[in-house]
């Protein structure tokens, strides 16, 4: 475990997973997002998620893992994150594999990264799960729907095209700034529809 000296309050704490789906770029900016707020991040990495750093951005796991006060390796099970007794706001899994899904459906957590999940249900916290698959088959739809009545939130990395991103990192600030508020975390760089009066206005249709 490695840490950066903090002032943040318990209230204040986020939990991060990054499991080995594609979109690293999610969980790497997340993490951005936090600092820039104020928030506690406690990061756990799955081997898998330390692949696909290497394979879709310039960044070492070791960079990422500077970027969050707290991280963990993915077999410490004695982690805080472990425990209903060490308070967080919630989690957000970002990217969510199919496999680290699966094992929070069932409760068969063989991972930090999936029982710190696991905690979350449990404790009725906010448990936000970015699952990065498509299409989606009946087994997987079955998952989400029992995660769902569990108390969890799907938010697939939907790009939001009312925003009129210009790069792909538009597209990722969307979606991290999405799942934040779900939170409550107001995060500047989201573009939210109706703002722009003008441009939310609809014609009026001449028919």
């Amino acid at each position: 475990m490695s840490n950066r000296a903090t002032a943040k309050t318990q209230a204040e704490r986020l939990v991060i997973g990054m499991s080995g789906a594609s979109g690293a770029a999610y969980g790497i900016r997340l993490l951005e997002a936090c600092h820039a707020l104020g928030i506690e991040s406690h990061l756990v990495m799955t081997g898998p998620a330390e692949m696909t750093i290497g394979y879709e951005t310039s960044l070492k796991p070791k960079a990422v893992a500077a970027k969050a006060d707290y991280h963990y390796g993915v077999d410490d099970i004695a982690a805080p994150i472990s425990s209903g007794g060490f308070k967080t706001r919630g989690m957000i899994v970002a990217p969510c594999s199919v496999k680290a899904m699966s094992e929070i459906a069932t409760g068969v957590c063989t991972t930090l990264l999936t029982r710190a999940a696991d905690v979350c249900l449990k404790e009725r916290r906010t448990l936000v799960l970015m699952v990065r698959e498509t299409p989606l088959h009946l087994g997987h739809l079955r998952s989400m729907a029992a995660l769902a009545e569990m108390g969890a939130i799907i938010l697939p990395p939907v790009p939001a095209f009312y925003a009129s991103p210009r790069t792909l990192e538009d597209i990722v600030d969307q979606t991290v700034g999405r799942a934040l508020d779900l939170f409550g975390y107001d995060w500047p760089d989201v573009k939210r529809w109706g703002e722009n009066i003008a441009k939310s206005r609809r014609k009026k249709s001449t028919s």
